[in-house]
């Protein structure tokens, strides 16, 4: 019996593995809200109805944190919240850059209370990829 448990551990951590790197981990990258974020968001809900172990992580900057911020509403009058806030309940991570916060005067009040912060989303959009996250750019 002592014999087969490093083989039993191996296959265990095999399969472990298999199933980690099998998983797809995705950055979606949002600059301009009217350009991306009614589309990015759509693209976001089908990716996880496909593959709903997906890790995805939204980095936004520039023109791209405006669908965050409280109240925000699409061109036709749709409010984003509650597209945010079910992708966030699907896991999906919105990561809003604080050097653009700083160059607009906006402050975290302003923002969905789902949003998180990161200090450049240019660095974490390039961090991400080194970590083997697929781009996307809707």
């Amino acid at each position: 019996m002592k014999a087969r448990q490093p083989l039993i551990a191996a296959v265990l951590l095999t399969v472990a593995m298999a199933t980690a790197w099998a998983q797809d981990t995705v950055i979606y990258h949002i600059d301009n809200t009217a350009a991306q974020a009614t589309k990015g968001l759509r693209n976001m809900r089908n990716h996880l109805d496909v593959d709903p172990s997906a890790k995805i992580t939204v980095v936004t900057h520039a023109d791209g944190i405006d669908f965050l911020m409280e109240g925000a509403k699409d061109a036709a009058g749709n409010p984003y919240a509650s597209l945010v806030s079910a992708l966030v309940a699907r896991g999906v991570r919105f990561e809003i850059c604080e050097i653009t916060l700083r160059n607009r005067n906006l402050k975290r009040e302003q923002f969905v209370q789902e949003a998180e912060f990161t200090p450049s989303g240019v660095v974490r959009a390039t961090k991400l990829q080194k970590q083997g996250f697929a781009y996307i750019k809707p």
